[in-house]
């Protein structure tokens, strides 16, 4: 098993772990992809849910530009019910579950196919 399918396998294993969700595996795998190297950067993999800055990329690179929709206050909400959901005590929130947890959020899972 290569190192990109370690990663889904642990990013499936926290959605259902720690995010209480069953994941759709095909969808986890292209979201992880769409990431790019940043999944094999320890500091770039994860998301600092306490860092203003961090959660505001997250909106402007993710929601925004890669999801296409309009900025409003329903990102940041979502956003944040995403980093509740994932454990705010959760020190390591891996980038590519955050994304894939808001791409179901919105229902955007076509941007995907």
């Amino acid at each position: 098993m290569g190192k990109r399918e370690e990663l889904i396998a642990q990013y499936a294993d926290d959605l259902k772990s720690k995010c209480g969700m069953e994941p759709d595996m095909d969808l986890l795998t292209k979201v992880t992809i769409g990431c790019g190297p940043a999944i094999y950067n320890a500091d770039a993999s994860t998301v600092a849910s306490s860092q203003p800055g961090e959660l505001e990329t997250v909106k402007n690179n993710f929601l925004i530009k890669k999801l296409g929709l309009s900025d409003g206050p329903e990102l940041m909400d979502a956003i944040a019910k995403v980093v509740e959901t994932y454990g705010q005590s959760e020190r390591n929130k891996y980038r590519a579950v955050v994304y894939y947890m808001l791409t179901k959020h919105f229902g955007k899972e076509a941007h995907y196919a």
